[in-house]
C-alpha cells in the first residue's frame, strides 16, 4: 500500500532531529515541498535569516522511507544547501547504499563553479589546489593498484578451483570469446601490422640510402618488429578492440543487475564471466602477435622490393642473418603477460560501472587508457629485464 510522504521532528539540545517516512517520490511532490518548507521556516533557513536558530545541526533519519527517487534525493539536497547557507550541518542516516549513490549524484548537480579572478585565488591557494589535485591523483593510483591486486587474487583463486574441478570451467564461453577476440581480430591485425612494417621499411630506405646503408633496413625491420613493435601494436589494438568490449559488456550487465542475478542463482561471476575472458586473452595474444609480426615482415619485404629495389631473395637471406630465435622469443614471451593485464583491467573497470550510461562510457574510456598505458609500461620493464639477462 502506498503511503504518503511523512516528515516529523523535534528540537533536542541544539539539534533538529527529523524522521522521514512513507514515499519520497515525485508522486508526492506537493506534500514533500510543503513539509520541507515548514521545517526550513522553523530553523530560520528558508529566507537565509541571520537571527538565532533553535538548532545548529540537523539529523535526518530515512530508515522509515518506503520509496525513494530522484525527486526525493533532490529535495534532501536542497534542504542541505539551504542549511549550509545558514552555517548549519545536516547528517543523514538510515539510507541504503544504492540510494546513497543517488543522493551523492544530486549533491554534485549544479554546484557553483569558481569564477576567474575571484577573491582568494592567490598563488598560495593555487599551489594548494595543485597539491590537492596531485594528492587525489596519487590516491586514485593507489586505489587502482589495490583493485588490480584484488581482482588478480580473485582470478587466481577461481583458476585454482577450476584446476581442482575442471567441470566448472565454461568451455563454451571460452570458445566463443576466443572466436571474438582471436579469429575475428585477424583481418584488422594483419592489415595494421602490414602497413606499419611497410612504413618502417619505406622510412628506413629513405634515410639510410643517404649513407649507402640500404641493407641495414632489413636488420632494423626484423629486430624492431619481432622484439618490440609486433607485440606492442597487437596489444594496443586488442586493448582498444576487445578490452573496451569486455568493459562495456560487464558494465551493461551490472547496470541491468544480471551479475547480482548470477550470485542469487549460486554462480560465481568471476568463474562465469571474467575468467574465460582473461584466459582467452592470454592464449590469443601470442597467436595474434605471431601473425602480426609475419605480416609486418612481409610488408617490409614488399616495400624493399618495390621501393628499395632489393630482390626478395636478398631480403630473406639478410633477414635470416639479422634475426635469430632469441628475437622471436622475446616478443612472444611478453604477449601472455600483456593479455593478462588487458583482461584484468578491462574486467575490473567493467565492474566499477554505476547505474548510468555516462558511467559506462567513462569506465570504458578509462579501461582503454589504463590498458594501453600498462602495456607500454610492461614493455619497458621487459626491455630492461631482457637487457639485464642478455637477451
Amino acid at each position: 500500500m502506498n503511503k504518503g510522504a511523512l516528515l516529523s521532528g523535534r528540537f533536542n539540545e541544539g539539534t533538529l532531529e527529523l524522521v522521514a517516512g512513507g514515499s519520497w517520490t515525485a508522486v508526492h511532490a506537493g506534500e514533500l515541498e510543503e513539509l520541507i518548507d515548514q521545517w526550513l521556516a522553523r530553523t530560520g533557513a528558508e529566507n537565509g535569516e541571520s537571527g538565532p536558530s533553535p538548532a545548529r545541526q540537523v539529523r535526518v533519519d530515512l530508515g522509515r522511507v518506503d520509496e525513494f527517487d530522484t525527486y526525493g534525493a533532490w529535495l534532501l539536497e536542497r534542504l542541505r544547501r539551504s542549511l549550509r547557507a545558514r552555517e548549519m550541518e545536516m547528517h543523514i542516516t538510515g539510507l541504503p547504499g544504492h540510494e546513497r549513490e543517488l543522493l551523492q549524484t544530486m549533491h554534485n548537480v549544479n554546484q557553483p563553479m569558481p569564477t576567474e579572478g575571484a577573491p582568494g585565488h592567490s598563488p598560495v591557494r593555487m599551489i594548494r589546489n595543485a597539491m590537492q589535485t596531485v594528492g587525489r591523483a596519487m590516491s586514485g593510483i593507489g586505489a587502482d593498484l589495490r583493485s588490480f591486486n584484488a581482482m588478480l587474487g580473485t582470478l587466481s583463486a577461481a583458476f585454482v578451483r577450476i584446476l581442482l574441478q575442471p567441470r566448472r570451467f565454461r568451455l563454451t564461453s571460452a570458445v566463443h570469446q576466443l572466436d571474438r577476440v582471436g579469429w575475428r581480430a585477424v583481418p584488422i591485425i594483419l592489415l595494421i601490422t602490414f602497413l606499419i612494417g611497410a612504413i618502417i621499411a619505406q622510412q628506413g630506405f629513405f634515410h639510410f640510402r643517404k649513407f649507402g646503408a640500404d641493407i641495414y633496413v632489413v636488420d632494423m625491420v626484423g629486430i624492431l618488429v619481432l622484439r618490440e613493435l609486433g607485440v606492442l601494436l597487437v596489444a594496443i589494438m586488442v586493448a582498444g578492440r576487445s578490452g573496451s568490449a569486455f568493459t562495456a559488456e560487464l558494465g551493461s550487465m551490472k547496470m541491468r543487475e544480471e551479475i547480482d542475478a548470477l550470485k542469487t542463482m549460486g554462480f560465481d561471476p568471476v568463474e562465469v564471466l571474467i575468467l574465460p575472458r582473461v584466459l582467452v586473452l592470454i592464449v590469443a595474444l601470442p597467436m595474434l602477435t605471431f601473425l602480426g609480426s609475419m605480416a609486418a615482415l612481409y610488408g617490409g619485404g614488399l616495400v624493399a622490393w618495390l621501393y628499395g629495389g632489393m630482390d626478395p631473395d636478398i631480403y630473406i637471406e639478410r633477414l635470416k642473418e639479422a634475426i635469430n630465435l632469441t628475437h622471436f622469443k622475446v616478443g612472444l614471451i611478453k604477449a601472455p603477460f600483456m593479455g593478462a593485464v588487458i583482461g584484468v583491467l578491462a574486467c575490473m573497470e567493467g565492474l566499477k560501472v554505476r547505474g548510468s550510461a555516462a558511467s559506462l562510457g567513462q569506465q570504458t574510456t578509462r579501461s582503454v587508457v589504463k590498458s594501453i598505458f600498462m602495456v607500454i609500461v610492461l614493455d619497458g620493464l621487459f626491455a630492461m629485464f631482457f637487457a639485464a639477462i642478455g637477451m
